[in-house]
């Protein structure tokens, strides 16, 4: 097959500015028949923030970090940026891509699991992309897995330690994070089923063992959206946090193990919601922060790029192994996506 000869970095988007929310919400939920009333609730979550999500900052200082580790370690790929709700889409990115002549590009989605949402729906979103470009779109073969993988874990458990710092020494709760998905969806979430909720698990095993946590840890999940009556993962975060507090827990580090950056589902439903339930239980708070552009999880990147240009050999902790190179048929399920 003929060599890579370009990266291709891929995320969700998020609005920039006020003007940009119900149209991004909107892209977002298309084909879901969510009610415009819901549309609105959410989007005050925006404007709380100037109606400006983190994630497409974070995916430029990304880029950046990236490029420049690239240069550092020898991986002569330009590096390219889509995304699947927001601008740059990923069509025009491949569009730009075929334009500059690229053929076959990596690509690294911003979301460490397996699940419906954070990999199979990326994987179509690129292959609609290419249908729209047309026969001369690039060939984009996706990045495996790294829930696991040195470069996510310390960084998590460096986060930890950071938030703790801040609570004075006192004993605290330690709440891991993700988001929800629906049980019908999680229990199709790989050829086996179950793999969300397993590797998010085995994350945060492996972020406690780091710190030398010993205290049993918890996982909770916010974000939680759709009709009432259709089950999804719980226990939700704010729930969580009041049953600790009713069990005599005097402080909490919440760590969103479920994200590589500073989502809107980080900064309005943690640093926000469950912060303000902390508060209300009398809860001592702090909020654990994101990879984000940490040197070991940039490392992380262009080491899993050299997994597949150069035969690197493969690395993860724990017990589970390293994600699969490419993804099989029937990996991480299909159906309808969530409402956001």
């Amino acid at each position: 097959m003929a060599p890579y000869d370009a990266f291709l970095l891929v995320s969700f988007g998020g609005p920039e500015g006020p003007a940009d929310v119900l149209p991004f919400l909107r892209n977002v939920t298309a084909g879901r028949a969510v009610p415009p009333e819901r549309l609105e609730q959410v989007a005050e979550h925006y404007y709380q923030f100037g109606g400006i999500s983190p994630i497409n900052q974070q995916c430029r200082d990304l880029a950046a970090a990236i490029e420049k580790d690239f240069a550092a370690t020898g991986i002569s790929l330009p590096v390219y940026w889509g995304n699947r709700n927001w601008q740059p889409y990923l069509a025009g990115t491949l569009a730009q891509m075929a334009a500059d002549g690229v053929r076959r590009a990596l690509a690294f989605v911003t979301s460490a699991y397996s699940s419906f949402s954070s990999c199979r729906q990326y994987l179509g979103d690129i292959e609609q992309a290419q249908a729209t470009v047309g026969p001369g779109a690039p060939q984009v073969d996706k990045i495996r897995q790294f829930y696991n993988h040195p470069g996510f874990i310390e960084p998590h458990a460096a986060a930890v330690a950071q938030g703790a710092s801040t609570l004075g020494g006192q004993p605290f709760d330690l709440v891991f994070t993700a988001h929800s998905i629906p049980l019908a969806m999680s229990a199709t979430s790989g050829p086996a089923g179950g793999a969300y909720p397993a590797q998010l698990a085995e994350a945060a095993r492996l972020v406690a063992a780091q710190l030398g946590y010993e205290r049993p840890w918890r996982l909770a999940y916010s974000s939680r959206s759709g009709p009432p009556a259709q089950p999804w993962l719980e226990p939700d975060v704010n729930d969580c946090l009041a049953e600790l507090a009713a069990a005599g827990s005097q402080a909490v580090v919440v760590s969103p193990i479920g994200f590589v950056s500073d989502h809107m589902e980080v900064r309005f439903d943690l640093d926000v919601e469950a912060a303000r339930t902390a508060a209300a239980h009398g809860l001592a708070f702090a909020r654990a922060a994101t990879p984000g552009t940490d040197p070991r999880f940039v490392s992380m990147i262009s080491e899993l790029v050299r997994e597949r240009t150069d035969g690197l050999e493969p690395v993860s902790l724990g017990r589970l192994g390293p994600g699969h190179a490419a993804c099989p048929a029937g990996c991480c399920g299909s159906g309808a996506r969530p409402a956001r």
